[in-house]
């Protein structure tokens, strides 16, 4: 039976509907957006199968609502529905993305136990998965038991690498490649061009990015003028990125655009990201985030009356920021804190105890709040309050009471990690002798004896 679009005002009968049309309509709604109308045909199923379930969970990954995914695929399991192999598949994913590890490894040892372990298509995901926790030797691990790689696989690896900053190691991947007679693609080269971003190495991805077309037949698209931007952008190049922009081949999108500007936030060219700004507002006038890094780039430089002014003009237009929120899982569930709001964890009084015992002891080795990153015009002691609050510091102090010593504590964030909490984390590791792993919006930091395997480049 086919699916048929099912007006609103008939929607109440849709819920009777037969079995198959349901689940096509969970798949329909979830696509379109709708996730509440999926939830509610997949509530009124009588008999909810394997289909049901793989349907509803599918459907809020889809919807960028990740922990519910895996609420849900949990829940299929305690009311005894084995999960099948494209159940299983999503629910990796899903692990990927939130970086509950402990889980993604359970859906691994199930693809084992049945037999599905030994699909190219299946590794792939799993290296995927393994790299974006944050567990490079057991993505590294399946990656070498397969003999014959395909593209995909060989992907999947050297921007798992680009993500954890290893430019080395994703070159090396992507020479083994080539020399093993798989062709790269497109993905591939913006896997090599971010390695080399995230590590300063100007000459060799300029050196890729040019053998792209005349070598290996890929014509460049946004996605790789963007990668060279931010490789240029991040070396402090601006005036040649900015050169590149006008004699690029295509258009350059708010991508390349938004690439230039961060390079601006962290070189300090105001002049440079007025004029990117104006660009980018142009493009995408209700993207909150180019209004926040012209922001930062204001406040860092004291300018408060232009900061009011793009706040304003934010309210104006009824947008708004996005909070600073990081996770992580303890226990297989995963606790989420958002900067400033320390309360709303039940076990907000001891997390706030160790921040303040940890905020103590970094300052005996060195340590001094930047309060450029404080992005409002307030007194320095709030400012130091502030920063004190910020939500990758609730989740280490949290990582820290209830992981156990000797593991790794493993933290996400929604956003960009700022240079304050950085320098934190980096004397939080050493006074600690614990490895933390900090995932960002843009990659990972790997915090050990007081350094991170960044190089502070980032």
């Amino acid at each position: 039976m086919s699916f048929l679009f099912i007006p609103r005002r008939t929607y109440s009968a849709a819920l009777t509907a037969p079995f198959s049309c349901s689940n096509s309509q969970i798949s329909y709604f979830a696509r379109c957006g709708q996730i509440d109308r999926a939830r509610q045909v997949f509530e009124q199923l009588p008999d909810k199968t394997v289909v049901s379930w793989n349907a509803i969970v599918a459907g809020y990954f889809q919807n960028n609502e990740p922990r519910e995914a895996l609420s849900l695929f949990r829940l299929m399991q305690l009311q005894g529905i084995r999960p099948n192999f494209p159940s299983m598949i999503s629910t990796l994913s899903v692990c990927g993305s939130l970086a509950t590890l402990n889980h993604g490894r359970e859906v691994h040892a199930q693809l084992v136990r049945s037999l599905f372990d030994c699909d190219v298509y299946v590794c792939s995901v799993l290296i995927t998965m393994y790299m974006k926790c944050g567990d490079l030797v057991n993505g590294k691990r399946v990656f070498d038991r397969f003999t014959s790689k395909d593209t995909v696989m060989w992907n999947s690896i050297i921007t798992g690498y680009a993500q954890h900053g290893l430019g080395k190691e994703a070159l090396q991947v992507f020479y083994d490649m080539v020399s093993s007679g798989v062709p790269p693609d497109e993905v591939t080269f913006i896997g090599v061009l971010s390695a080399c971003s995230y590590t300063g190495r100007v000459k060799e991805g300029l050196q890729l990015f040019e053998s792209m077309k005349s070598k290996y037949l890929v014509n460049p698209k946004t996605e790789h003028y963007s990668c060279v931007v931010d490789l240029l952008g991040r070396a402090g190049k601006l005036n040649e990125a900015m050169n590149l922009i006008r004699d690029m081949s295509v258009e350059a999108d708010a991508c390349v655009w938004g690439a230039l500007l961060g390079a601006c936030r962290i070189h300090n060219r105001l002049d440079m990201a007025e004029v990117v700004a104006k660009k980018l507002l142009l493009l995408e006038p209700e993207n909150t985030g180019h209004y926040i890094l012209l922001s930062n780039i204001y406040s860092s430089q004291g300018r408060w009356r232009d900061v009011a002014a793009l706040r304003s003009n934010m309210r104006v237009q009824s947008l708004s920021k996005s909070p600073g929120c990081s996770w992580i899982e303890v226990e297989k569930k995963v606790h989420t804190f958002t900067g400033g709001d320390i309360t709303s964890h039940p076990e907000h009084a001891v997390i706030l105890r160790m921040v303040e015992k940890l905020d103590g002891l970094i300052i005996e080795v060195g340590y001094s709040p930047d309060g450029s990153f404080v992005l409002h015009d307030v007194e320095e002691e709030e400012k130091v309050h502030n920063l004190r609050h910020h939500s990758e510091k609730l989740a280490v102090a949290y990582g820290i009471l209830k992981v156990p010593k000797g593991m790794p504590i493993r933290i996400m964030k929604n956003l960009r990690v700022c240079g304050d909490c950085h320098a934190a984390i980096k004397l939080i590791a050493k006074v600690t002798e614990r490895e933390i792993v900090l995932r960002d919006a843009n990659r990972f930091h790997h915090f050990k004896d007081g350094s991170c395997s960044c190089g502070d480049y980032w």
